[in-house]
């Protein structure tokens, strides 16, 4: 295969993606604005409170889910690729008298574009597929965080990728198929509009080179669980279970996202 410039080619794809998605009914920035929170349960359950304690988050986008920790008691700071993206979080935390920090960069140079470690660094939905080396990320993450901080991760389950999009009933593509994956969307996922930057590069991680990453950067696993929900409708069969959507009654469950929390050495966080 051809080298492709995945940075490249994905920023491009996503500086394209932000007023598109502030727009949308997806994202409902008029919620927000209207004192809405976008942080789903089982995360706030998991993650514990976070009030007065430094949390920073990786690959934030337009920062709804960053500043919706704040809004529960956080000190908050955004990092995202795009530009684009800081430019409208920025705006969006003024318009709702929040204080945050928003820096534009690549996740691999977090630490020194951030110049701070923080107790809590959150990451997931639909992160680590732009990153084709979770090594290097996991390395990045534990430089970020204080003793006794944690990473909380959020995503969607590897397992669901390998499925057939209208069922999610057969094996379709390989599991162990690390990428880079060169795709072709002319939509994005909140709509029609066409993009005109419609490739993509990804990167397929398996749960246990998620799992054996974080270890090797010298991170303490404290749990690793599985959800049989999933946030949209990744197969056309799944049924909508208030805000998330499961298998119908009846059908085998499969796992459609998988939470991860590991802290730091030097101390030990609230238990869950």
């Amino acid at each position: 295969m051809e080298e492709i410039d995945y940075l490249s080619v994905n920023r491009a794809n996503w500086d394209e993606r932000v007023p598109i998605h502030v727009a949308s009914d997806f994202y409902d920035v008029a919620a927000f604005r209207g004192g809405a929170g976008t942080i789903r349960e089982f995360e706030l359950a998991e993650v514990g409170d976070v009030t007065g304690r430094d949390l920073v988050h990786l690959q934030c986008h337009f920062g709804l889910d960053t500043l919706s920790w704040a809004r529960r008691g956080a000190r908050v700071t955004g990092l995202d690729f795009s530009e684009t993206a800081m430019t409208k979080a920025r705006e969006l935390a003024e318009d709702a008298g929040i204080g945050a920090r928003f820096v534009a960069a690549d996740v691999y140079d977090a630490a020194e574009a951030l110049g701070e470690t923080y107790d809590i660094v959150y990451t997931g939905i639909g992160a680590l597929v732009w990153l084709p080396d979770l090594t290097r990320w996991a390395r990045t993450v534990a430089s970020l965080l204080r003793p006794g901080g944690f990473l909380y991760l959020a995503e969607f389950h590897p397992f669901a990728d390998i499925l057939d999009s209208e069922t999610g009933t057969t094996v379709t593509y390989d599991y162990f198929d690390h990428g880079p994956q060169v795709w072709r969307f002319p939509h994005t996922y909140t709509g029609s509009e066409v993009l005109e930057n419609d490739t993509t590069v990804q990167f397929q991680h398996g749960i246990g080179e998620v799992v054996s990453a974080v270890a090797a950067a010298g991170l303490r696993v404290e749990f690793l669980r599985e959800h049989d929900h999933t946030l949209y409708l990744r197969f056309g069969t799944l049924r909508p279970d208030g805000p998330r959507f499961r298998q119908p009654e009846g059908r085998p469950a499969v796992p459609l996202m998988y939470s991860l929390r590991a802290s730091a050495s030097g101390g030990s966080s609230p238990a869950v």
